[in-house]
């Protein structure tokens, strides 16, 4: 890939703090995601006895919050050339900082913390942390890799 992978490598690494769309996690969205999970919990879905929790309230489940990255990387990687496509890789960390009150409003911001080179791609590690709307800390912190395969564009 040589000079074409160099700029690509390049243009990741300076390229600045990317925030997706606002995305709510309302009670719809939330029940949902139990029913394909099989994760009842009254925390996520029953307001009378959330009420009575720490939380004073129903939370949206820390995987649907870490799930929706998919919804907002589509956003922030508008601003990166094409790929012929691009898989998730995993994850080196991720922490749930604060719970996400069903209704609420979340956004990410995805920063290049690093890039990675082999044969016919790259994998982008991504410092994501995932806000609240209205709230100080954060929903949660990651270091998400996505691996993208590359194809040189021709001459023509």
């Amino acid at each position: 890939m040589g000079m074409y992978c160099q700029m690509l490598i390049d243009d990741l690494r300076a390229l600045a703090p990317q925030t997706s769309d606002w995305f709510t996690l309302d009670a719809a969205r939330v029940q949902a995601f139990a029913d394909t999970t099989e994760d009842w919990q009254f925390i996520h879905l029953d307001e009378v006895r959330a009420a009575e929790t720490p939380f004073g309230g129903t939370i949206a489940h820390g995987f649907l919050t870490l799930s929706m990255l998919s919804a907002m990387s589509y956003q922030v990687t508008r601003a990166l050339p094409d790929f012929q496509s691009s898989v998730n890789y995993g994850f080196d960390r991720i922490r749930f900082i604060s719970p996400v009150r069903v209704g609420s409003r979340i956004r990410g911001e995805f920063i290049v913390a690093s890039v990675d080179e082999g044969e016919g791609w790259l994998d982008i590690h991504w410092d994501v942390t995932v806000e609240v709307e209205g709230q100080e800390k954060p929903a949660l912190a990651a270091n998400w890799i996505t691996r993208v395969f590359l194809t040189e564009p021709s001459d023509e």
